[in-house]
């Protein structure tokens, strides 16, 4: 059986923005296709914030893959098992929060990726494969090309690193966390303030010297979106199902309530 391809990926690499939401909530297995009908490209399901188990996000991740919505996944920083084993059933990229230095990405890519690339173990065909891979050499091959591993850009340390953590074999994507980084730079949530455009320049710099791709998180205002898209960022969140609910929600209440005052 072929392998199922990544799309958002191969946007990105073709310097096309590819978008998506955070899961919190959403359990169904609707929701990928929500996500297709929507116009997003990817689900980032969020095991570190969410109240996930690993079956309720391995469910997610397989309803996806025949959607072409690719299913990411954040795990909490360091449970690199639980990385692999989501990989194994279903998840087309896995996304580490609170990566300080180039040491920690590596030891990241090396367990997300099968030899000669890393040290993922093979628990044989998985999920990408329909559950049949002839050719183990080859499916690990592909495999290691389809997945994306996705660091998080969250202190002033990351962003002093990022030169070196974008150098490191096997990382896609460098994502900032940008209500944490803002919090530790001393302007919480100052989504415009010069010290978080200065960390966007930097890390956006080191992305382009080394062929990686820049990502955008926890930027909710049109102008500042606007702002950090046009300096580069291509993997891009675009809210999440909480947001999207309590914003739809409050905006139809609203109107109908306004009905009976005219």
């Amino acid at each position: 059986m072929p392998i199922t391809r990544n799309e958002a990926k191969r946007k990105m690499q073709q310097g096309q923005m590819a978008l998506g939401f955070q899961v919190y909530h959403l359990r169904s297995v609707a929701t990928p296709l929500l996500a297709a009908a929507s116009g997003h490209d990817f689900l980032f399901i969020d095991m570190e914030h969410g109240a996930f188990s690993m079956q309720e996000a391995t469910q997610l991740c397989i309803a996806a893959l025949p959607t072409g919505v690719a299913p990411i996944v954040r795990v909490c920083a360091g449970a690199l098992d639980e990385g692999t084993r989501l990989l194994d059933n279903g998840a087309m990229g896995i996304v580490v929060p609170h990566v300080d230095t180039p040491q920690q990405a590596k030891r990241i890519a090396d367990a997300l990726h099968y030899p000669p690339a890393g040290t993922r173990s093979w628990g044989g065909p998985p999920a990408l494969y329909g559950y049949q891979a002839s050719d183990v050499g080859l499916a690990q091959r592909e495999i290691n090309d389809e997945i994306m591993t996705v660091v998080m850009i969250e202190s002033p340390e990351a962003v002093r690193n990022a030169d070196a953590i974008a150098a490191t074999p096997g990382i896609d994507v460098l994502l900032f966390g940008s209500f944490d980084l803002t919090t530790e730079l001393g302007i919480p949530g100052q989504m415009g303030h010069k010290k978080l455009i200065d960390a966007y320049q930097a890390v956006g710099d080191a992305c382009r010297k080394h062929g990686k791709i820049l990502g955008m998180g926890g930027i909710n205002e049109n102008e500042d979106a606007r702002r950090f898209v046009g300096m580069g960022c291509r993997f891009v969140l675009t809210g999440s199902d909480h947001s999207y609910l309590l914003g739809g929600a409050q905006a139809k209440s609203e109107f109908m309530r306004t009905l009976v005052n005219q």
